[in-house]
């Protein structure tokens, strides 16, 4: 068990800052995930609003049988779809906008050459189907396993596995013509 989910468990038995720290934990990228979906940084952050009252308001419908990111994807994802299919709007924004930038001091021709991969993978990424593009971000971006991305998007392991085989044969592909070497994607 995740803190987090050590820290649900000591909200839905009464402690409220508790759930500060599940807040603190995913809000974020719980925001930059349903944005790629949404297009609206406004629109995103609602909607993550309303994936944490789920969880205040349904306290017992998380059961712990996955972890409580996944579940919390899954309710962000669906809810995201709801929007799109009421709204008739499909559009992810770019990952450049969110990508951070290491700590310690980078010369600058490295910064350039930084900000030029990441606005070639960004737009490689960008070039994908949307399962493609979501898998990628849930396993690269937020580090979320095959099993834990196939529950959120309503596929099974193999397909999860599939579509980012797929996805980095293509990104290899895209950024290759783009004259990014295997050497320069690291």
């Amino acid at each position: 068990m995740d803190n987090a989910e050590s820290s649900y468990r000591r909200f839905a038995a009464g402690d409220g800052k508790a759930f500060d720290e599940i807040l603190d934990a995913y809000n974020e990228s719980l925001i930059f995930f349903i944005r790629r979906y949404v297009h609206s940084l406004d629109v995103a952050e609602d909607i993550a609003e309303d994936c944490f009252v789920e969880l205040i308001v349904n306290p017992r419908r998380y059961n712990f049988k996955v972890s409580l990111k996944t579940y919390l994807f899954t309710i962000a994802r669906n809810k995201a779809v709801d929007y799109i299919r009421h709204n008739a709007v499909l559009e992810l924004s770019p990952l450049d906008e969110h990508i951070h930038k290491s700590a310690e001091y980078i010369g600058f021709e490295q910064r350039v050459l930084n900000d030029e991969k990441r606005k070639a993978v960004n737009r490689a990424v960008e070039s994908l189907c949307d399962d493609m593009r979501t898998a990628v971000h849930l396993i690269y971006f937020e580090q979320m396993s095959y099993e834990e991305t196939a529950r959120i998007m309503h596929k099974n392991r193999k397909q999860i596995e599939n579509l980012a085989y797929r996805a980095r044969k293509q990104l290899r592909q895209i950024l290759t013509e783009e004259g990014w070497n295997d050497e320069d994607q690291g």
